[in-house]
């Protein structure tokens, strides 16, 4: 089960009124004969291809890696592998400031991607170059890979929207099961977790695996407290909800914020980091094997105690920061991301 992959970002290209190609960039197709997807997987767009997708400034990034090599003489003999490490940095900052907008707007992807409750219905958006096809299941439509297919844009994102019912109710209900079906480029069905998931559940009566719940109580948690500005002199007080109590078990978000934070708050300490908050398929690992990035870990309860957890905390002037670890990815393709 302990995997160590590095786990790719799912991309956001939404605008499906972009054109195929442009000029100058370098394009990839997804899948034969599909429409070329501009991308920048060999080098950033030239300035010369700027066109109308491109909406962000170019960035001045000095140097070229090898400013460590001064501070330790010993890895001279690494010199290429900084340069080439560098570089490659650059040429990503670059696209992803190009054609994004800049990464604090590529890092939002989160309200966009994923399962929203819009006016006219449950929106899923998802970033599948590779599918063939695309569909959305579950419970609600009685897991019927017809009933509600997803349209794929020029740069690979499948969309579909779950007209809410005839009496404007959403149509997916609270707490029920869900998954991303795709016909791949050799024609295979496969299943998938939403990447984008905001709640995973694994029930080990049944099975180990995990499965997509549809998070949208009626009574969500409402925040009290104004959100928190890191304090300049920050006192951080390192925690893992899991094992924050004296029993032998796993503790829970709400336990941690009834018990803990307001030891964390007597003691001075005017931060916390939470560690392994992200859905882990194996709790050993010490939430090093992320599979749902976006999805709080069910063992220590709902997204919604994790929110009162977290305002609690403002309240008592205490930030939280939450880990978050792209280095590390589970094996399990049925879990989540891998």
């Amino acid at each position: 089960m302990a995997g160590k992959k590095k786990c790719a970002k799912p991309k956001s290209r939404e605008d499906s009124t972009i054109p195929e190609k442009e000029a100058g960039v370098v394009a990839v197709p997804a899948i034969p004969g599909s429409p070329l997807l501009p991308g920048n997987f060999e080098g950033p767009p030239t300035k010369n291809g700027d066109s109308s997708y491109l909406t962000g400034s170019d960035p001045d990034i000095s140097g070229d890696g090898t400013e460590v090599i001064k501070t330790d003489g010993y890895l001279e003999d690494h010199r290429d592998y900084f340069g080439s490490r560098y570089a490659h940095f650059k040429r990503w900052v670059r696209d992803i400031e190009l054609s994004e907008g800049g990464i604090e707007k590529y890092s939002r992807g989160y309200e966009s991607f994923g399962l929203h409750v819009t006016a006219e219905g449950v929106r899923y958006r998802e970033w599948a170059p590779g599918a063939r096809e695309a569909s959305l299941v579950g419970d609600f439509n009685g897991w019927d890979v017809a009933a509600n297919p997803m349209k794929r844009n020029n740069y690979g994102v499948w969309e579909v929207v779950v007209p809410n019912t005839d009496a404007g109710e959403v149509a997916i209900a609270h707490g029920s099961h869900i998954k991303a079906t795709f016909v791949t480029g050799s024609g295979e069905r496969i299943y998938r977790l939403p990447a984008w998931s905001t709640y995973v559940t694994q029930d080990l009566s049944k099975s180990p695996v995990y499965e997509a719940v549809f998070y949208n109580p009626p009574n969500k948690y409402q925040f009290k407290h104004k959100r928190q500005t890191p304090a300049k002199d920050l006192r951080i007080y390192e925690a893992h909800v899991g094992i924050s109590s004296p029993e032998g078990r796993v503790a829970t978000f709400s336990e941690f914020t009834r018990n803990v934070l307001p030891m964390i708050s007597d003691l001075g300490y005017n931060a916390v980091q939470l560690m392994a908050v992200m859905e882990h398929a194996y709790y050993a690992s010490f939430g090093y094997q992320v599979t749902s990035f976006f999805a709080p870990s069910s063992r220590y309860g709902e997204p919604d105690d994790l929110r009162e957890l977290v305002d609690t905390a403002h309240g008592l002037g205490i930030s939280v920061f939450l880990d978050v670890v792209h280095s590390h990815a589970c094996n399990n393709v049925e879990d989540g991301l891998n």
